[in-house]
């Protein structure tokens, strides 16, 4: 099952509770703000969350990561371009918004890396590294349940920004085109900002042919 929470911090972003069926474990996706929401939300579920997996470096979507993973006492697990986004405000944005967000203590992954369940080795999702947006994109795809989480990279009728540090538009065209687009026409993207959409309805946009 999949939980979208719509967090409220200074950007509005959307949340995700990846979470088996039957086991009712999973994993969190870009915790970021409202930490105290999500654990309440988790405890009222009765959730086991075994992972906090983040699809990039910006603020909006780590800043509630280490409040999450020192009450869980679970990893938080970023790709290796990431490194620079978690030590380095400046990078992350958060200085933008008067903040310093500093993840220590993260777990690093390589493209293709993969999140299986300790309860449910049939429940898993791919990190798939889809850098443009920034250098440590990537979505977490699952091919059982035809979902993807992509973070800031696709969204409906549109794409992420390109303007930022570590952003370049071209880069980020040919990871949708190459990494998304190629996905089965049914798999539903889940954004990190707007309501999903699909790999059907995307591909057919003019601004990727």
């Amino acid at each position: 099952m999949i939980y979208t929470i719509g967090l409220r911090g200074f950007l509005p972003t959307n949340a995700y509770f990846y979470i088996d069926d039957e086991t009712r474990s999973g994993f969190l996706i870009d915790p970021g703000a409202e930490s105290g929401r999500l654990l309440h939300i988790i405890n009222e579920h009765g959730f086991n969350i075994e992972k906090i997996l983040i699809t990039h470096g910006h603020y909006d979507h780590i800043g509630a990561a280490a409040e999450v993973r020192n009450r869980l006492n679970v990893p938080i697990c970023m790709h290796v371009n990431g490194e620079k986004y978690a030590a380095h405000p400046e990078w992350n944005l958060s200085t933008e918004v008067g903040r310093k967000i500093v993840l220590t203590g993260v777990n690093y992954f390589e493209d293709g890396a993969e999140f299986v369940s300790e309860l449910d080795k049939n429940f898993r999702l791919k990190a798939i590294a889809v850098p443009g947006h920034t250098d440590d994109g990537v979505i977490f795809y699952s091919e059982r349940d035809h979902v993807a989480f992509v973070g800031d990279t696709i969204f409906r009728e549109s794409i992420g920004r390109t303007d930022l540090i570590g952003g370049n538009e071209w880069t980020l065209i040919e990871s949708i085109k190459n990494k998304i687009l190629t996905l089965p026409d049914e798999t539903i993207l889940y954004s990190g900002h707007t309501e999903p959409t699909t790999v059907g309805e995307e591909k057919n946009r003019p601004w990727y042919n």
